[in-house]
C-alpha cells in the first residue's frame, strides 16, 4: 500500500527541531564520520539523483530486496523496481505473489539475504552512529549481517548532533510518524519493538548511505 508522508504527516505530533535541514558544513562533518565508521558515502542534490544513483549503484542479475521507506517511495524506487526497466530480481514481487501466509513469511525471512538490501534510516547522529527501528524487524533484520549489500538512503532532515539525539529523535519524530501511518495502513498502532544502532561497518564496501539533501521520510 503506497502512501505519502503527506497522507498521514498532519496528524503525528513531532518535535521538529529534530527534522531541520542542516547547512553544508554539517553535512560534511558527518559524511566524514561516517566515513570514519566504515560507511561508504555518497550525497545529491535531489531525490532525483537519489533514485539515479541507485539505478547505477546496483549490478545486472543481483537480487534485490526493500524494506518498507517512506524515502524510498518518494524517491520513485518502489514503483521502479516493480515496474522500471532494469536487469534485477525483485524479491518483493515474487514475495507478494505468494498467497500462502506461511510461504510469504519464509520468503520474506529468506529475503533478508538479497544480494542487494535497501532501506531507510529513522536518525543518524553527526558523530557517525545510524539509528532505526521497526516493529516486526524486517525493515531492518539485515543490515547487520544478512544481505551482502546494504544501501540507506536518507534525507539530511535525520541528521542530529549526538547519538542520544538521534535516540530522541527516533521516539519524537519516526514513531509519531511511523504510528500514524501504520493506522491509516493496517488500522493498528505501531511500536519501537526492534530497535538498531549501526556504530560501524566492518566489512570494506557492504554499506552505502545516500544522503539527499532535501527533507524526505521521517
Amino acid at each position: 500500500m503506497s502512501q505519502q508522508k503527506s497522507d498521514y504527516a498532519d496528524d503525528a505530533d513531532i518535535d521538529a527541531e529534530l527534522d531541520q535541514l542542516p547547512d553544508d558544513e554539517v553535512v560534511e562533518a558527518t559524511v566524514e564520520n561516517l566515513e570514519a565508521s566504515g560507511f561508504d558515502v555518497v550525497v545529491v542534490d535531489t531525490a532525483d539523483e537519489a533514485l539515479e544513483t541507485l539505478q547505477s549503484h546496483i549490478p545486472a542479475g543481483v537480487s534485490v530486496m526493500n524494506g518498507h521507506s517512506t524515502t524510498l517511495e518518494e524517491i520513485g524506487f518502489d514503483d521502479y523496481l516493480s515496474e522500471g526497466d532494469h536487469e534485477w530480481e525483485s524479491l518483493p514481487d515474487q514475495i507478494w505473489s505468494i498467497d500462502d501466509d506461511a510461504e510469504r513469511q519464509a520468503a520474506r525471512r529468506d529475503s533478508q539475504t538479497a544480494d542487494y538490501f535497501l532501506g531507510g534510516i529513522n536518525a543518524i547522529a553527526q558523530t557517525g552512529e545510524l539509528v532505526a527501528a521497526d516493529l516486526s524487524g524486517s525493515r531492518i533484520g539485515a543490515y547487520p549481517f544478512a544481505a551482502s549489500n546494504v544501501v540507506i538512503v536518507s534525507g539530511v532532515n535525520k541528521i542530529v548532533p549526538t547519538l542520544d539525539d538521534a535516540l530522541d529523535r527516533l521516539e519524537s519524530v519516526a514513531y509519531p510518524l511511523e504510528n500514524e501511518r501504520a493506522k491509516e495502513a493496517y488500522g493498528v498502532e505501531s511500536m519501537i519493538a526492534k530497535q538498531l544502532i549501526f556504530r560501524q561497518e566492518v566489512e570494506e564496501g557492504r554499506t552505502t548511505v545516500v544522503l539527499i539533501r532535501e527533507q524526505l521520510g521521517y
